[in-house]
């Protein structure tokens, strides 16, 4: 019977046989292609291969068969986990409505071509200083808890734990199992540099391996992997353990190990190797401490042996004659000092005597003065019997004086005392001049 081959509608619909046949069709016309990858599955059933190919970059995989009219064309080495290139055509069988890819031939991926792409992404990175010694994190000195991120059960696993508690029995380990090789390594090693990232506890971490050819350490050259080492805030130590074919790993990472142990032995210190150091640290300071007290001990005994040092009753004494020079000094200029004063002093003293009235006093003249204060210096200066005041060089006297015509310059006077013949006078002491009473008289003209 035909098959119609009208366009298909909801009132018109294609038969199953007519899509699959459409499907087989177009699929045929695709022809033979050329394909990498890298084998996930590998099962072997009446002498035909049935498995998968995963994409090596991204989440792809198809379903391979290799009949086993082909299968002596295919290298009797190619396993799973190996990466190959596969001439595949695609077939897709109608009746069970799958789609396989018949494998035409197989080998592996050349290991130029593999270099090459390592070599290109080693390049870009170290361009963008992923591998510039600077970014690279120092070790802590002791952790406290190292991160492990290793295969289970593995030697490596095994090595790291028993030489770094060899070397310190107190440390502790978070341990993360993953795959180390196949299509799993890239995946569960990156989940786990994340983990253990994230935990404050772990001080480091260590992605140990004990080797291996280099398509199963593919998976740690991968650029996912690899920068997610590279942004971690936790330091990384790549112990891969292949010296030959070096993983782009051991570039990002903070510390290279050549093995799983050696891992071990450079991320925890040896507990009687610091012991020991400690020993001889104590040791040189106590002995550099005893060569600094001699040394400071002889230098204090040296000036302890000089003279200035040897007695200190010279600094008393030497400042007790400054003392006594000073005061000596002091009184010699204080005398000097009151002698020019006194001497200032009779100077002044004579010259005020030779200005002042009392010296001519004393020669034999007197100052007379009314009861009014008013000096008496002719007759004319009294009105008859006028009361008087005296002062003598020496005391004072009291009396009447009354004109008697003209002295020697005209005018004169008559001097009596009470009873009109005398006046008297005293010294400041009631006596006259020379102790007694003093009288004065006076004549008419």
């Amino acid at each position: 019977m035909a098959i119609e081959q009208g366009p298909p509608t909801a009132d018109n619909p294609w038969p199953v046989a007519l899509l699959g046949a459409k499907l087989r069709d177009w699929i045929d016309r695709l022809g033979t292609a050329w394909i990498e990858g890298e084998i996930t599955q590998w099962n072997v059933a009446g002498g035909n291969v049935y498995g998968k190919l995963k994409d090596v970059e991204v989440d792809a995989t198809v379903s391979f068969s290799i009949w086993s009219s082909v299968r002596s064309r295919v290298p009797a080495d190619i396993k799973q986990g190996d990466r190959v290139v596969a001439a595949v055509k695609p077939n897709y069988w109608v009746k069970g409505g799958s789609l396989t890819m018949q494998v035409v031939e197989m080998k592996h991926v050349g290991l130029g071509d593999l270099l090459e792409r390592l070599e290109r992404l080693r390049r870009t990175l170290g361009e963008e200083g992923l591998f510039d010694p600077a970014r690279k994190k120092r070790l802590p000195f002791l952790p406290h808890r190292i991160g492990l991120i290793t295969g289970k059960d593995s030697d490596a696993e095994k090595d790291v734990k028993r030489n770094a508690q060899l070397r310190w029995p107190q440390v502790e380990f978070r341990t993360v199992h993953t795959a180390v090789q196949g299509e799993r390594t890239v995946g569960e090693v990156t989940a786990a540099i994340l983990e253990l990232d994230a935990d404050p506890t772990v001080d480091v971490i260590i992605i140990a391996r004990g080797g291996g050819d280099f398509q199963n350490l593919l998976g740690f050259s991968d650029e996912g992997l690899v920068r997610a080492a590279a942004a971690a805030s936790t330091p990384i130590v790549s112990a891969i353990g292949h010296e030959a074919d070096r993983p782009i790993l051991d570039e990002v990472a903070d510390l290279r190990a050549s093995t799983p142990t050696d891992a071990a032995k450079r991320v925890v210190p040896d507990v009687a190797e610091e012991l020991a150091n400690v020993r001889q640290a104590r040791a040189r300071i106590g002995l550099r401490l005893s060569q600094t007290l001699a040394v400071e001990a002889d230098r204090i005994a040296a000036l302890r042996s000089r003279p200035a040092l040897a007695s200190t009753a010279w600094l008393v004494d030497t400042r007790a004659e400054e003392v006594a020079r000073d005061l000596s000094r002091s009184r010699e200029l204080l005398d000097r000092r009151l002698e020019r004063g006194h001497s200032e002093v009779g100077h002044l003293t004579a010259r005020l005597r030779a200005m002042s009235p009392r010296d001519t006093l004393r020669r034999g003249y007197a100052i007379v003065q009314r009861a009014d204060g008013g000096v008496v210096r002719s007759s004319d200066d009294l009105t008859g019997r006028t009361p008087v005041h005296v002062t003598l060089g020496a005391g004072t006297a009291t009396g009447t004086l009354e004109p008697d015509g003209p002295g020697p310059d005209g005018s004169g006077s008559t001097g009596s005392g009470p009873d009109g013949s005398s006046s008297t006078g005293s010294g400041p002491d009631g006596s006259g001049p020379d102790g007694s009473g003093s009288t004065g008289s006076g004549s008419a003209a």
